[in-house]
């Protein structure tokens, strides 16, 4: 594979983004309101979007680009000790909604970035987020896979091939820290 082929692909994808756009205004919105009434962004998803995951909440609590007050999230991904203890004690399946039953409050927005839509622990995460009252959104690749109907929202990066699903999921990511910047320091 030619390094002009994948930059192919990866532009392909970017510019199927524009058609997102409505969905992630409401993201944008869903986020902001949130943050507005003191609540928080619960993030996770496995492999690559965990670590997709952890990139997005830092640049919520630490920052995008500017000085700004931290913004509210977490990464359900981080925590080695829940995490090892949790898939040794249960099950795998259900390491995202026991940790959303510990800190997820109503009104919490969680975001589940899943590359195949099928994530099990992911779908399990949003219905107990759902059952608590958090507004649930999917960042998945073009199916949206069993999330599509899991989720409150599910933004669907026009893309079959992991890789650049992944790249457009932090696309989105830094387009909502960018964007609640602008909004959050507007108002």
């Amino acid at each position: 594979m030619s390094f002009k082929a994948t930059v192919t692909r990866h532009k392909t994808m970017v510019e199927g983004l524009f058609a997102l756009e409505p969905q992630i205004t409401i993201l944008v919105k869903q986020v902001s309101d949130a943050l507005a009434k003191g609540n928080k962004v619960l993030f996770f998803g496995n492999g690559g979007s965990a670590s997709d995951a952890q990139h997005l909440a830092a640049e919520f609590v630490v920052r995008y680009k500017e000085h700004r007050k931290p913004y509210a999230a977490i990464a359900l991904t981080t925590d080695t000790s829940i995490l090892t203890a949790h898939g040794n004690d249960y099950d795998f399946s259900t390491l995202f909604d026991r940790q959303i039953e510990a800190l997820a409050k109503p009104g919490d927005v969680a975001i589940g970035l899943s590359t195949s839509g099928n994530s099990d622990n992911v779908i399990n995460g949003f219905k107990i987020a759902k059952e608590i009252g958090c507004w649930t959104c999917a960042f998945t690749g073009q199916s949206g896979g069993q999330l599509l109907t899991q989720a409150d929202s599910c933004i669907q990066v026009p893309s079959q091939e992991t890789a650049r699903v992944q790249e457009g999921h932090i696309i989105i990511g830094h387009w909502l820290c960018e964007a609640l910047d602008l909004q959050i320091d507007a108002v």
